[in-house]
């Protein structure tokens, strides 16, 4: 009997991310003094299950419970109701979603904003399903079979999105009878890279073997689904959470057989590991179960020994605390000691539970030395390899201008930045940089020596397209949108639309002439603009200002009725009276007959242009755009009323005897 493990097993990124943050919110936990509850296993595998609650965290399916606490979100992610519902209680959720299903819960919810519907492939029931169900705005169905496609409503404009442990294979074969219900649908396969990984590793490996096991919880969609993808292949495929569920059968089988093993992304090592070594040791031992002698003092004392292997994390008991070390059972034959130089977390006491790494398993003095600063940088380590599959972004610190570009550090990781990534244009003082937090894309890993090499440009690029596109979506000839303004020319006046700019011709300004721009715009100015016309391949906008504004000669009557009278600057002068301007592209006439109460013979004798002078409103003829305008009845009505005052006056007065 050989035993073979298949090449991608057991904990995904996103699954190890999620027990990280729980292990560490368990830790805070206790220094608050406060309960640690997780809503629902943050993984479906009970080994991990039961790890988290021998350090305190407990199951809960009511959000109330955690009041005060601190309450874990698993891996699968929740609904927007989910973190309201946190608030209201006053707990700190500690949100432990998978980087891969926050991409679907942003997807969906982008697309359903507008009330376009989704449509989900994969279980109705399961949490993950669920929780980004809670992220769509409009409609969402969740189909799982051709019967559930059937039962569809047409749907265009929809997005067909998928639960992110989906099989390849049903992914495939349902989208096709989707397309016919929803066409014009957009589509993501949001199937996680590591399922996909697991999945045909699995599958190479059942293909050679006589016997497949898997290993993992029943309660786990993934971890089930790949044991279908096994037994499709091998038959003979056992699906068991420890080796304790091995069938006797099974360690007794001919020694010629070939038996592989593999795991779900939410298995952890130890789990697979244990299979893996009893397997072994059944090989080793030409299939004879090892039994221990009870009279054996030693003997039972190693059975209950936990294996441990250069870089295992484990959960261990302070037992003793010096000035440079700490003493810590980790269930091994020898204690483990643990440098106070090597601690992170300095305040603690005899009798703590603390995780560490396993550096050495023998120091040749027989010690187990460990590390607790090694699994700090290794969860820093493993949460930006998680961002990068995902493809987010990093927050960088920049530390150091060196030959060729910029030193940062990025979550305690070194990141080299090359000058010609800085920017979309040539840098040539790097050290500006220097002490800024940038936005950093990481494009290269050297898993080996733990640095990663990153662009400033890719991220101002990426963000400029995708600010572009979604300004394109809204830009259609009659949309009124807002824009600000960024530059004059002698032409117009540019707008920026959100990412692409529009332009206002200097004849689309105003409904008068105008001889600059910024007689009517401000720069750095917000205004409302329409769209007149779109060349979508030269990207160009023709927007209209004057468009939403009212025409000067609109509702004119009602603004300078007959008899209003008002004082007005002269602009014009022509042989037969002088223009009045009332406002912007409106003027009016004062005739010649009109200008005095005497006969005028030439109106340059009477007026000037630029002067001030009050009319009186004769006429008002908005088809023909005029205005008819008197300077006489003015001065006729000044001089009827300082007749009649004089005439009052001398009523008044006193008769001289």
């Amino acid at each position: 009997m050989s035993c073979v493990r298949a090449a991608h097993a057991g904990f995904c990124s996103g699954v190890r991310r999620a027990v990280d943050l729980a292990t560490a919110a368990a830790a805070e936990a206790r220094r608050q003094g406060v309960p640690c509850l997780s809503l629902g296993e943050v993984v479906h595998n009970s080994s991990v299950t039961g790890a988290l609650a021998a350090l305190g965290v407990r199951v809960t399916d009511t959000i109330g419970d955690a009041a005060g606490g601190l309450l874990i979100l698993r891996s699968h992610g929740v609904s927007p109701a989910v973190l309201a519902e946190c608030k209201t209680h006053g707990i700190q959720a500690v949100d432990c979603t998978c980087p891969r299903v926050e991409a679907l819960h942003r997807a969906v919810h982008e697309h359903s904003q507008s009330g376009a519907a989704v449509i989900l492939i994969g279980e109705s029931e399961h949490p993950e399903v669920k929780g980004t169900a809670g992220w769509c705005s409009g409609p969402v169905w969740v189909v799982s079979s051709e019967e559930d496609i059937a039962s569809l409503p047409p749907c265009e404009g929809a997005l067909i999105a998928c639960q992110t442990t989906l099989p390849i294979e049903k992914w495939q074969h349902l989208l096709p009878l989707i397309r016919q219900k929803a066409p014009g649908a957009k589509e993501l396969c949001s199937i996680c890279g590591a399922t996909r990984v697991r999945q045909q590793a699995a599958r190479e490996l059942a293909a050679k073997c006589d016997v497949m096991v898997v290993v993992g919880s029943r309660q786990s969609a993934n971890t089930v689904k790949l044991a279908e993808t096994c037994r499709a292949l091998c038959p003979d495929t056992i699906l068991t959470e420890s080796a304790a569920g091995l069938p006797s059968r099974l360690l007794h089988r001919k020694t010629d057989l070939k038996i592989g093993i593999t795991a779900g992304a939410s298995t952890p090592e130890w789990s697979i590991e244990e299979v893996f070594t009893t397997m072994n040791d059944i090989e080793n031992k030409d299939q004879v179960t090892p039994v221990i002698d009870e009279n054996d003092f030693a003997a039972s004392i190693d059975a209950t020994m936990t294996k441990l292997h250069k870089g295992q994390t484990v959960t261990g008991r302070i037992l003793q605390i010096t000035e440079d070390e700490v003493g810590v059972d980790v269930h091994y034959k020898s204690d483990g000691i643990l440098k106070r130089s090597d601690m992170v977390d300095q305040d603690v006491q005899v009798g703590d539970e603390i995780e560490v790494e396993v550096v050495s398993v023998n120091d040749k003095e027989g010690n187990v030395i460990l590390s607790q600063r090694n699994i700090i940088n290794k969860k820093a380590w493993d949460a930006l390899m998680a961002k990068h599959e995902a493809g987010e972004y990093v927050e960088g610190v920049a530390k150091e201008a060196v030959k060729g570009g910029l030193i940062c550090m990025v979550d305690g990781v070194r990141a080299f930045v090359p000058a010609s990534r800085l920017a979309k244009r040539f840098v040539e003082k790097i050290d500006q940089y220097v002490g800024q937090t940038m936005k950093l894309k990481i494009i290269d890993v050297d898993a080996a020596k733990k640095r990663i090499v990153c662009s400033r440009k890719d991220v101002i690029l990426e963000e400029e397209a995708s600010k572009k596109a979604a300004a394109w979506e809204k830009i259609e000839e009659g949309a009124v949108l807002t824009g600000v303004v960024r530059r004059f020319t002698d032409f117009g006046a540019f707008v920026d639309l959100g990412g692409v700019d529009g332009l206002i011709h200097i004849t689309d300004l105003a409904w008068y002439r105008v001889g600059t721009p910024a007689e009517v715009l401000q720069k750095d100015q917000e205004v409302q603009v329409k769209v007149l016309s779109v060349d979508r391949e030269r990207e160009r906008i023709q927007l209209g200002y004057k468009q939403l504004q009212d025409k000067p000669w609109d509702h004119i009557e009602e603004k300078y009725p007959v008899g209003l009278v008002l004082e007005r600057k002269v602009v014009r002068i022509c042989p037969f009276g002088a223009f009045i301007a009332l406002e912007p592209g409106v003027d009016g006439l004062v005739h010649i007959s009109e200008i005095a109460l005497e006969r005028v013979a030439k109106v340059e004798d009477k007026l000037t242009k630029g002067q001030n002078v009050t009319v009186a409103v004769l006429g008002v003829d908005p088809e023909a755009k005029r205005i008819s305008l008197s300077i006489k009845r003015v001065l006729e009505e000044e001089a009827a009323v300082a007749a009649e005052a004089a005439e009052a006056e001398a009523v008044e007065a006193p008769v001289e005897e």
